[in-house]
């Protein structure tokens, strides 16, 4: 997609030098600059994920013998409570477009900044409140919240937990998330550069195009009920407390309406990231960019209609279960048309295997594992099997940490160097891939085969035939977290003493790579005009 108009001739100050209205770290947290919120983004975030996985190490090692290790019952329900409330709504769901979204979305598409930067100021500042709010109920109140990150009622309405404040918490982050995906709609829609029609655009803006609508049509639902579950706390209103006349199932139609979208909310930036990265390193154009396009759309769809298959065993009619199972089927083929064109991509490329490109095949391979598994639960004998076992958590983070965590640590590596000019130890970024993906795998592959066994999830106990599972999967947490903290040391080193970044380290054919490192403040000296697609890598030199 590289313009003449585009490539920078000289070197504008960037926008981390650019001097605004305030200084300090005021020119940071009132800035409007969609870098700048970008960059606030993933700070944020990965702050909340260093607690979040936190809770999830203290959980491993209770688990890691039959009985009481470390922790009392009532507090193992506190802290998976926690983990699931801080990685869900604070970093898998934002993660991806929040950060990079914000970053590289108007760069992407040669436009100065986002249509509504100041709704985007106000959208950082929402996740921050609610990020406080998610905290602040860890020591306010009687106790933290034990129902788990899906409140299920009648349990959130009746315990005697900090559950309302938590719960409010997810409201605010849901006003965020609405506000970035009305945003990056409206920016896309209306911002790009001359020249760049719909399918000139990067697979990346595919990907938050289709998240930003699931982000619009389908938080407001969940935020609703969210409401209703405080009011029933404090009025007993009787709408899901069936004491009261309420039920229990409604509840759940209206978390998963939301929650099982969410998944694609999480999934498709990833996805997006992927699309990217697979073609610069394997120096091929994408293959099958159409379908990668529309399939983004047909997950937002079809993922928008199989909430039920998370009700199997609620007691649902049968025709509803077999046509939710039917459509959870549906919706595997858009995700395979993704997997395939990805193989298909790197089919007979010249393949360097640099760090974001190891994170990109680890999605594929954890992916597939996730998706697979998946399909499995979509079956609805199977699904009554290993129904609230420990192979639906394997499942589940197969997905969203071996998909979307892998992805993000992947564009974390692929667009670091653009985001500060300064370039990290890639030896060392390797290794640290291998760390994550054998700690990965150690840690859920076995409550895959648990899970089959019939370990429950959520237990804070368990029977000594599951014993050896857990301990291998403890192992395996301690192997994870040695990655990610040679990730984030390399990164930080990098950030302090790191060589300078070239303007086009990789190789790259789209805009963002086409402008100064780091970017100016506006992105472009000149508004680009594009004329060629977005992963024409003819003439594209490594800078």
């Amino acid at each position: 997609m590289a313009h003449d108009a585009a490539i920078a001739t000289t070197h504008p100050v960037s926008f981390l030098e650019e001097r605004g209205r305030f200084t300090g770290i005021l020119s940071w947290i009132f800035s409007t600059d969609h870098k700048r919120i970008g960059i606030l983004y993933l700070f944020s975030m990965l702050a909340m994920f260093l607690v979040g996985a936190t809770f999830a190490f203290l959980m491993r090692l209770e688990l890691i013998a039959p009985g009481k290790t470390i922790i009392e019952p009532q507090t193992y329900n506190s802290f998976f409570t926690l983990h699931g409330v801080i990685m869900i709504f604070l970093f898998i769901i934002p993660s991806i477009p929040a950060a990079f979204g914000n970053f590289f979305l108007p760069i992407q598409i040669g436009a100065k900044d986002v249509a509504f930067p100041r709704l985007n100021l106000l959208s950082w500042w929402l996740y921050i409140s609610g990020a406080a709010l998610a905290i602040y109920s860890l020591v306010s109140g009687a106790a933290p919240a034990d129902t788990g990150w899906t409140f299920y009622a009648p349990y959130s309405i009746r315990t005697g937990t900090n559950v309302s404040l938590t719960v409010f918490a997810a409201f605010v982050l849901g006003f965020s998330s609405i506000l970035t995906g009305v945003n990056f709609i409206t920016t896309i829609h209306r911002m790009r550069a001359p020249g760049m029609g719909w399918f000139k655009m990067p697979l990346f803006q595919w990907a938050l195009y289709a998240t930003g609508w699931i982000q619009i049509i389908a938080t407001p639902i969940v935020g609703i009920t969210l409401l209703l579950v405080i009011f029933e706390r404090a009025f007993g209103i009787g709408v899901f407390d069936p004491t009261k006349g309420g039920d229990p199932i409604l509840y759940q139609h209206l978390f998963w309406i939301y929650s099982h979208p969410a998944v694609y909310i999480m999934i498709l930036p990833g996805m997006g990231v992927i699309s990217e990265m697979i073609p610069v390193f394997a120096r091929r154009t994408i293959f099958g960019y159409k379908f990668i396009a529309f399939s983004s759309l047909a997950i937002a769809f079809f993922g928008s209609l199989v909430w039920g298959h998370h009700m199997f065993v609620s007691g649902q009619s049968y025709t509803a279960d077999v046509v939710f199972s039917l459509l959870t089927f549906l919706v595997a083929i858009p995700s395979a048309i993704k997997v395939f064109n990805w193989v298909a991509t790197l089919y007979k490329g010249s393949i360097e295997l640099e760090s974001p490109m190891l994170f990109s095949l680890a999605f594929i391979f954890l992916f597939s594992i996730g998706g697979l598994t998946g399909l499995m639960q979509g079956a609805l004998a199977v699904n009554v099997h290993i129904h609230d076992t420990s192979f639906i958590v394997g499942h589940f983070h197969y997905v969203m940490f071996g998909g979307t965590g892998f992805a993000f640590f992947g564009a974390l590596h692929y667009w670091f160097p653009k985001m500060f000019g300064k370039m990290y130890n890639r030896k060392l970024a390797k290794i640290a891939w291998g760390f994550m993906f054998v700690g990965f795998n150690t840690l859920y592959f076995p409550l895959l085969v648990i899970g089959w066994m019939g370990m429950p999830r959520r237990y804070y106990d368990y029977l000594p035939q599951f014993h050896t599972g857990h301990l291998i999967s403890t192992i395996g947490s301690w192997i994870l977290i040695t990655g990610i903290l040679l990730v984030l040391y390399n990164l930080g080193r990098a950030l302090i003493k790191g060589e300078k970044a070239g303007q086009n380290p990789w190789g790259g054919a789209t805009l963002e790579w086409q402008t100064s490192t780091p970017p100016p403040l506006e992105n472009f000296e000149k508004i680009p005009e594009v004329n060629r697609d977005p992963y024409d890598f003819r003439g594209i030199a490594v800078q």
